[in-house]
């Protein structure tokens, strides 16, 4: 059986001990990724909904670059959303910046009425490149 490995960016921040969660796990060639949100290292939230989206993603960039992926290895997206139907534009500007090469993941977007103070969640799970 494949044990799990916890992994961590190399500027953890305080959310992951706060809340007391990985921000991924490796399985085997995959990575779980937690959901990732605009929290800054102090784990407060970036006050603006479009700087929280970039904000996320480039956390979500850190984690999968502590397991030698990026955004091209992604299999799966799940995105968490407050206000769906106002965000969403800002959201697909941030989105269609991370992930421009096709193919694009599957992604599935789910309308929610709370993220601990955060307005965008994103977690994702990625085949981890095989090493040379």
């Amino acid at each position: 059986m494949t044990k799990r490995e916890a992994v961590f960016p190399a500027d953890r921040h305080a959310l992951y001990r706060q809340h007391g969660y990985s921000a991924a796990i490796r399985s085997g060639d995959l990575l779980f990724v937690s959901g990732q949100v605009g929290s800054r290292k102090d784990g407060s939230p970036e006050p603006e909904f479009a700087g929280q989206v970039e904000l996320a993603f480039e956390n979500l960039r850190a984690v999968l670059a502590a397991a030698g992926c990026d955004f091209d290895d992604i299999i799966d997206v799940t995105s968490f959303h407050t206000d769906p139907q106002t965000q969403l534009p800002a959201v697909l500007e941030v989105k269609s910046r991370f992930f421009a090469q096709e193919p694009l993941p599957n992604w599935t977007a789910v309308g929610v009425t709370w993220l601990a103070g955060f307005d965008f969640e994103i977690k994702v799970i990625a085949r981890i490149p095989l090493q040379p």
